[in-house]
């Protein structure tokens, strides 16, 4: 909720829901996910979301609002599961089978972390991660930089030598599409999909959603011109400066 660039992203409205209900609901058409839980901040500024997340009947697990992940941590932990998939709250599109074909390889013998957006040529914001639960308790216990706390997985994905790490890739290249909510104009492109889909296939995918836009390329261009993984850019950034 207290993102800097659109606050309170996650409940802005579309087709009478909150974005996050999208994606929640999305998330649970997914067969590989046992349990959701969604993971906040002991923020004030996010007590709608309990409040939100109380209505819908799903877990949420409240914790720092800068080391996100220990609030992740401690959302998995009590679970004891064997994988665990990350979702991020910015991401409404989330296809369900998209999820599934990381969630699969994750899970093939030998495979410590799987993601859609080590090399992405999906379109950014359909990105998931999924690890092995003891992989991501190694990163809890042993991260120490700022952006590896604040951005959860870079602990892991960055040391390709020590974790084994399966890259999900399709043929065709959409990394360029922005279907991720950040500005207020990702917000009016969320929108003008769901408006447009939602109300007649509530359960659309990747592919509806390339098919409308081939039918409305108009939409594709209201948020063009957007960098991709901003925040964790950002941090990097930080990181160097205070080195230096």
């Amino acid at each position: 909720m207290s993102s800097t660039r659109l606050p309170g992203k996650v409940l802005l409205r579309s087709c009478g829901k909150p974005l996050l209900q999208h994606l929640i609901e999305r998330a649970r058409r997914c067969p590989q996910i046992d349990q959701l839980v969604v993971a906040t901040s002991t923020d004030a500024s996010d007590d709608p979301l309990q409040s939100l997340c109380d209505g819908l009947g799903v877990p949420c697990h409240r914790g720092s609002l800068d080391d996100v992940l220990d609030r992740f941590m401690g959302a998995a932990r009590p679970l004891a599961p064997g994988w665990v998939v990350r979702l991020t709250g910015d991401c409404p599109l989330i296809d369900p089978d998209v999820i599934g074909r990381v969630v699969s390889a994750a899970r093939e013998p030998g495979v410590d972390y799987a993601s859609n957006a080590l090399v992405p040529t999906f379109p950014d914001g359909l990105d998931v991660e999924c690890m092995r639960a003891e992989v991501l308790e190694q990163a809890w216990r042993e991260a120490r930089k700022p952006s590896e706390r604040e951005h959860v997985t870079p602990f892991i994905h960055t040391q390709p030598e020590r974790f084994a790490l399966r890259q999900v890739r399709q043929e065709a290249d959409l990394s360029a599409l922005r279907w991720t909510v950040d500005e207020p104009s990702d917000f009016v492109f969320v929108s003008q999909v769901f408006e447009h889909l939602y109300p007649v296939q509530p359960d659309f995918r990747m592919n509806d959603v390339l098919e409308l836009l081939r039918r409305e390329p108009r939409l594709a261009r209201i948020n063009t011109g957007l960098a991709r993984n901003e925040g964790y850019a950002r941090s990097l950034a930080a990181e160097a400066g205070a080195a230096a």
